[in-house]
């Protein structure tokens, strides 16, 4: 069994500005917690304003970073963050945030979380790689796990991205468009014969007049 961590007084919860961003907690109050397993746990915030956040998850082990083992995402005011890890012990989760409007690269810690994971059941595999525009109200309904040891042969995709004009999955070249469907951008992507091969497969948005410019949003590697 794993031996909790000393924590400095005041770094568990919520921190200055938590507060200023009227940030609430809707799923985990406690700031410290077990969890049975490394089965994927989501941890959502109320969240009034819009907010850039980052993120860091460290193995109390080892000190090791682990952000890969994150995905943040929002829909309707709410910041999600769902989060796998790669075994057993304790882990700190920490949060920063800033207004999406404010211009410093500095982000604040807004809340940390001290995690005792009882046990690892299962491989825990990466999230995809998140550029900055996807955390500015973007939201994933599948697939939240992408890679050679995953389904490939029609791969769906479901996405909310806020004033995307057209939504692309690009893989070594090959496009393929995502159609909109009422708020959602929808569509399958071939991607069998990249199994294995390192291949980059990216989720990108044009937002403006230039229907050639393309942002990247997502990354998986195949």
């Amino acid at each position: 069994m794993a031996e909790r961590p000393d924590v400095p007084i005041g770094y568990l919860g919520s921190q200055p500005k938590f507060g200023e961003l009227n940030m609430q907690t809707l799923s985990h109050d406690n700031p410290e917690f077990s969890v049975d397993n490394n089965t994927e746990l989501e941890i959502k915030f109320k969240c009034p304003k819009q907010v850039k956040v980052t993120t860091n998850l460290i193995n109390c082990q080892n000190d090791s970073e682990n952000s890969e083992y994150v995905f943040t995402q929002t829909k309707d005011n709410v910041l999600s963050f769902v989060i796998t890890f790669p075994q057993a012990g304790y882990f700190k989760f920490q949060i920063f945030a800033l207004e999406a409007s404010d211009e410093s690269k500095s982000l604040p810690n807004a809340f940390n979380y001290l995690i005792n994971v009882k046990e690892a059941l299962k491989a825990a595999y990466p999230f995809p790689k998140q550029y900055a525009q996807w955390k500015e109200g973007c939201y994933l309904f599948s697939p939240l796990v992408l890679n050679c040891k995953t389904s490939l042969a029609k791969v769906d995709f479901k996405l909310f991205i806020p004033n995307a004009k057209a939504v692309a999955v690009v893989a070594a070249g090959e496009w393929f468009h995502l159609a909109k469907k009422d708020d959602n951008w929808e569509g399958t992507a071939a991607l069998s014969k990249h199994r294995g091969k390192d291949v980059k497969v990216t989720v990108n948005a044009n937002f403006g007049a230039d229907e050639t410019k393309y942002a990247t949003l997502l990354e998986y590697i195949v």
